[in-house]
């Protein structure tokens, strides 16, 4: 069984990125949200099979949306995989859809960041009920099928209305837009032997819209081999300075199943200085909120601690007393990241301490200097440092790793409302 907090992150890795259905007022009958609840058990013991085939004809159908869909995500099954899990979601919470509020602004977040329109929606919910149909066979009979079209239409219509809010804010945004915008890529700035910062500038050297640290940007990138667009999304790692974005990109390899990152790739090595791509507005609610003075906690995992720097240096800026407490995993300084700037807040903000982990320190790695503790994250070596009253936690990174930490922390006696987590990258 799902726990709450891995039901929402569940939700919102999943659904699909650009198209959806219809925006027709609708609301499900008493009959209809029963025979939708009948339908759970099928969609738990068949989802995976119904995703896949949906995606499958989606696809070949309208192979437009190639452009949209993570293509490693639909080799590797995660896409499908999460679909079916965010449909049986959906489907358990059919007479309370208000639970899953957290999760429609994060989805809905992720879905203006890509641009998706009220009129893109009938395509997902065209396959997607054809598939059920094709997977279950006589089972779905005529009221269930109304059923789940009704369904269907009154989730669209929510996602409908929150997007359309959040591209009214952006177009009123000063230096804001809807849709895509070119940059051009200024510098490259190597952060560790895996990650580069990229600087981005827009190319109309127009104004450029304050952002709430957290918050990401999608960017879209041709790829030759795929003869598509592919849109990544990455959090701005800086705070807004009026002249540029940025974003630390962790260059992804092929491992097992998983292929290398494309746009990652791309970025990396095919766009020199000069190169010009496509960046969204900012958009995101795993926010810091900056009207707090209470203590805040920041834990990343890897290439998750872009976000948090964007955080640790809001904070530092706006205030010498708000209590910051940074931990960090890693592999070792070779692929540390941000190290030297970490460094350097930590010596002019007395206010911040550091819990770095390196999971195997390297020959020159110094304790002490580049890091504190071999291993893991053990937050029991550093209780009395992280469990701080009236604290917020910010958590991002892999899911394993904001699972094992915010497991500890409530363990320990953390609020789970003051527990946020966002899983970084983008699954779907």
């Amino acid at each position: 069984m799902l726990t709450r907090t891995l039901l929402r992150r569940t939700v919102l890795n999943a659904f699909p990125r650009r198209a959806y259905a219809s925006a027709t007022r609708t609301k499900l009958t008493p009959e209809q949200i029963q025979i939708v609840k009948a339908t759970i058990p099928a969609l738990e013991q068949h989802g995976v099979e119904i995703t896949t085939l949906f995606y499958k004809n989606m696809l070949s159908t309208h192979p437009e949306l190639k452009n949209i869909f993570n293509t490693a995500h639909q080799v590797t099954g995660e896409q499908p995989s999460a679909l079916a899990h965010a449909v049986w979601a959906y489907a358990s919470n059919i007479e309370h859809p208000e639970a899953l509020a957290s999760a429609v602004s994060r989805i809905g977040h992720k879905h203006a960041s890509l641009g998706v329109t009220a009129d893109q929606y009938p395509i997902v919910g065209q396959h997607l009920l054809e598939a059920i149909k094709e997977v279950l066979g006589d089972a779905v009979t005529g009221p269930v099928l109304d059923a789940w079209t009704v369904a269907y239409q009154q989730l669209a219509d929510i996602f409908i209305q929150f997007e359309g809010n959040l591209y009214h804010e952006a177009v009123a945004t000063p230096g804001g837009w809807q849709g895509w915008r070119k940059f051009v890529i200024a510098e490259k700035v190597h952060e560790s032997d895996e990650i580069i910062s990229f600087h981005l500038a827009p190319v109309d050297k127009g104004q450029l819209p304050v952002y709430k640290p957290g918050q990401f940007v999608s960017i879209r990138c041709y790829v030759p081999e795929l003869g598509v667009y592919q849109p990544r999304q990455y959090s701005l790692s800086d705070v807004p300075n009026g002249e540029y974005f940025q974003i630390s990109v962790k260059k992804e390899f092929a491992a097992g199943e998983k292929p290398a990152g494309r746009i990652s790739n791309v970025l990396h090595e095919s766009l020199p200085d000069g190169s010009e791509v496509e960046i969204s507005m900012p958009f995101g609610d795993f926010v810091l909120d900056l009207n707090a003075t209470t203590p805040v906690v920041l834990m990343s995992g890897g290439v998750g601690l872009t976000p948090m720097m964007s955080m640790l240096k809001s904070i530092t800026h706006l205030s010498k007393s708000r209590k910051v407490v940074f931990v960090h995993a890693v592999r070792n300084g070779r692929v540390h990241a941000m190290k030297n700037t970490l460094s350097t807040i930590l010596s002019e903000n007395p206010q911040v301490s550091r819990a770095i982990f390196y999971e195997e320190a390297g020959k020159t790695d110094k304790q002490g200097v580049d890091y504190d503790f071999v291993g893991r994250v053990d937050l029991s070596k550093i209780k009395d440092q992280v469990i701080v009253p009236d604290a917020d936690y910010y958590i991002c990174g892999p899911q394993p790793f904001m699972k094992a930490q915010s497991q500890d922390l409530e363990k320990m006696g953390v609020d789970p409302s003051r527990i946020h987590m966002e899983v970084f990258g983008s699954p779907s």
